[in-house]
């Protein structure tokens, strides 16, 4: 269960922060929304997930899952583009969330 709150948690934030680009600003209300009522609800579910996941796992996984699927909403969503090097940092991040992950479990 706790991964699942995590789970819910990356897709909460992932909202939020996809719904940023569509607020102009802050200056459009329901995309506003959006952004506030995600992120409250993403640091709520992640809250709970820590009582039962380590905290260094738990935020590895959160934003770096965060951070690889904002990136790819941004291509496809938004037309944004990725080169080699953006790719690499990506799986860079990937890489060490799974580092940190195997290291949590011992």
């Amino acid at each position: 269960m706790p991964y699942v709150l995590l789970a819910l948690a990356i897709l909460s934030e992932v909202c939020a922060t996809s719904c940023l680009k569509l607020t102009e600003g802050f200056s459009r209300l329901w995309p506003s929304v959006g952004v506030a009522i995600g992120y409250v609800l993403s640091f709520v579910l992640l809250g709970r997930a820590l009582k039962h996941i380590p905290v260094s796992v738990a935020y590895a996984v959160w934003s770096g899952a965060g951070t690889a699927a904002v990136a790819g909403i941004g291509v496809i969503a938004f037309g944004e583009s990725l080169g080699r090097l953006q790719l690499a940092g990506i799986a860079l991040i990937i890489v060490g969330v799974v580092v940190l992950n195997l290291r949590g479990s011992h």
